[in-house]
């Protein structure tokens, strides 16, 4: 089977090349390298994974690309809530316009499947936890906003022609090789750490978030490949809220740091408290996260 990543140069679209050519199945990966990672290429050249250089608005090169493809696996997206607040229209154009043209590429080009990474951004700030599925969508930031349209599209477009999609609304996801610029909280709280730094808290550290590994992405995009259980909507995340007091004091502990973290005001855009109801993925996927958070820290701290 054949699989095309968009975003594949990628943190996330990266790891998932490699885990899914482990597992036999034929690997193209597309990106435009704006944000691409040095050593992910690199990565991809060692296991010769085929790196197409190419903007995801392109339809038309798209088409080409995706003509002997079985799966398109959409993770190609610029993921900064900040930075989408104080750029939106760039965030929509190549988040939702991007998902469009990835859509429509798909149909032309008669692909079996799309599978669309998505964000737990979607849902802003929680009415109830842990979040459903059903949970309203009220997107906070033009990040969550442009993934949301995108959902929108692929659904819209799916009723008009005769694909299968699959929409993975990911909660905080970790591991190996996140850059520091647009990581997420446990990449940056290690940066720190290791430089004997403290980490900084923004808010009262109060907040939870819900943290699932890389790995643990990849073996839920494994199973959206293989599912009959399509034209669905599905939260990937671990199931368990972890407050960033915690989160940091842990890593702090994992590192021998004897110290406090630091507070700074909150970020605009950020919400109070994120964690996954994943029981339909459990039933639905058969998925079920397999990486322990303290155990993943300690494995990170010596590596990455």
């Amino acid at each position: 089977m054949h699989i095309v990543i968009t975003g594949g140069a990628g943190f996330i679209g990266g790891h998932l090349a490699i885990y899914l050519k482990e597992r036999g199945y034929k690997v193209t990966c597309i990106d435009n390298l704006s944000r691409a990672s040095k050593s992910t290429i690199k990565t991809l050249e060692k296991e010769k994974i085929p790196l197409i250089i190419s903007d995801i608005r392109e339809t038309n090169k798209l088409l080409e690309i995706f003509k002997d493809a079985d799966t398109v696996i959409h993770t190609a997206a610029l993921i900064s809530v900040e930075e989408s607040i104080k750029n939106p229209s760039l965030y929509l154009d190549n988040n939702t316009i991007g998902t469009a043209s990835v859509t429509k590429a798909c149909i032309d080009a008669s692909v079996r499947r799309l599978i669309y990474l998505s964000s737990a951004a979607v849902y802003g700030d929680p009415i109830k936890l842990p979040i459903d599925e059903d949970h309203p969508t009220n997107p906070l930031s033009p990040y969550g906003l442009s993934k949301l349209f995108g959902e929108e599209i692929i659904k819209t477009l799916s009723r008009l022609y005769p694909f299968d999609y699959i929409i993975l609304r990911l909660f905080n996801v970790y591991g190996p090789g996140q850059s520091e610029e647009y990581a997420g909280v446990i990449t940056k709280f290690i940066n720190r750490v290791r430089n004997q730094l403290p980490p900084i808290i923004f808010g009262d550290g109060e907040q939870t978030r819900d943290f699932i590994h890389v790995n643990d992405v990849c073996h839920a995009v494994e199973l959206a490949i293989t599912t009959k259980n399509t034209n669905n909507v599905y939260n990937i995340g671990s199931g368990t809220a972890t407050k960033i007091k915690e989160l940091a004091q842990l890593i702090m502990n994992i590192a021998n740091i004897n110290s406090e973290p630091i507070y700074s005001a909150p970020k605009p855009g950020d919400i109070k408290h994120s964690y996954a109801n994943i029981n339909k993925a459990r039933k639905l996927l058969n998925f079920t996260p397999r990486i322990n958070l303290e155990k993943a820290l300690k494995e990170l701290m010596q590596t990455s």
